[in-house]
């Protein structure tokens, strides 16, 4: 079941995450995965060492994206109120005043970390696992969450005007969504950009290919990489 994370961007956020990720070592399973990259993206910067579990996680995964990417699936993820959540993929807040039973404590897994579930969206769970079960293959929203690494040429490059040059980048069926810097050495930083595409209208290589490496944008950019390409 997919694990859903509120706020991110605020304290109480980043408290529940530390929370959660006291016992775990990723948001999921037992090695990075996507479902990382995406917890990691919707983070606009490296957390307060006073989050400790969370700032422990995010430097592994920052290293991992560094040296050679995240292959692993995951078991899916929703962090509420950013860009990458899919449409259709609406997640509930927590409701005020309520009190997890003890069954819902001892099974981790099938919760919502960070909000309870009523009855009526257990109900619904159960459904559409039956549903995927059934059907033998998990529904597509016919989108993906694509993560870029876009690499300047050297340390002298103005960070914020490429990033602004790979923004001015549009069309249909592309969607930019939060970035950051990430350090790479001899004072180099790298631009980190998650953007959403419709498949049937954007094609990554070519959005690569014929937008982000040449003129005028390859004045500021040297190369982009895919670091992680995930259906939604």
């Amino acid at each position: 079941m997919a694990i859903t994370l509120y706020e991110l961007s605020s304290e109480s956020g980043l408290k529940k995450l530390d929370e959660y990720l006291l016992t775990r070592s990723y948001i999921s399973g037992f090695q990075a995965s996507k479902d990382d990259v995406t917890v990691y993206a919707a983070l606009s910067k490296a957390p307060s060492e006073e989050f400790v579990n969370v700032s422990r996680w995010y430097k592994h995964i920052d290293a991992l994206l560094r040296i050679s990417g995240v292959s692993g699936e995951g078991s899916g993820v929703i962090v509420d109120g950013s860009s990458l959540v899919a449409e259709d993929a609406v997640a509930t807040p927590p409701a005020a005043d309520t009190k997890a039973s003890a069954a819902e404590d001892d099974d981790d897994d099938d919760v919502d970390l960070f909000g309870e579930e009523t009855e009526e969206e257990k109900q619904a769970a159960e459904a559409r696992a039956a549903a995927v079960k059934a059907s033998g293959k998990k529904k597509e929203s016919g989108k993906s969450s694509v993560l870029l690494d876009v690499k300047p040429w050297d340390d002298e490059t103005d960070m914020k005007k490429l990033e602004e040059a790979v923004r001015s980048v549009q069309q249909e069926g592309l969607f930019w969504g939060a970035s950051k810097l990430v350090a790479v050495g001899y004072s180099i930083k790298k631009l980190q950009i998650m953007l959403t595409i419709v498949d049937d209208l954007v094609s990554v290589d070519t959005l690569i290919e014929d937008h982000l490496t040449v003129e005028p944008i390859n004045e500021y950019v040297q190369s982009c990489d895919i670091v992680a390409f995930n259906k939604i």
